[in-house]
């Protein structure tokens, strides 16, 4: 039913203090006498890391929205994997910073029955009511179903 990564647009803080941080190292590398092509090349390593690591975060992790379950999956070598059934969603709320919504994005938050203990959001996606629209797209498929929620799919 759905199917999606963070947004490019909600790693653009992590990009910003990425840059900021390199442009202060080369700075500092330049005022303890580094050579022009010595700060060069620190800035282009910086800038280059800066944006594989930002890649690396967006596309490492995973949404999904099912019939039956909802996932985040995050990571590439090791894995955190958060799942649920549908039928322990009780609400599905989502906001916006004002930053969030110039930058057309948001959080959606799922509140699941008995679980307390941690947070089931789908951060920084794009167009969050269209993931809430999703949710209750796969809510209403999976109770209409001969087998209703939760019950073995044939």
């Amino acid at each position: 039913m759905f199917e999606g990564h963070p947004s490019w647009r909600s790693i653009i803080g992590f990009y910003i203090e990425g840059l900021a941080l390199t442009a202060l190292v080369a700075f500092v590398a330049a005022l303890l006498g580094a050579g022009a092509g010595t700060v060069f090349v620190i800035a282009l390593i910086g800038v280059a890391l800066t944006l594989l690591v930002g890649l690396i975060r967006r596309v490492a992790t995973d949404y999904t929205i099912t019939n039956r379950r909802l996932h985040i999956k995050r990571g590439i070598i090791s894995r955190d994997i958060q799942e649920t059934r549908l039928e322990r969603v009780q609400n599905v709320n989502y906001s916006q910073s004002i930053v969030q919504r110039l930058l057309q994005i948001g959080d959606v938050d799922f509140d699941t029955a008995g679980s307390d203990d941690y947070d089931f959001v789908f951060a920084g996606v794009a167009d969050p009511d269209e993931v809430v629209e999703s949710v209750d797209r796969a809510v209403s498929a999976a109770a209409s179903g001969p087998e209703g929620l939760g019950s073995a799919t044939r």
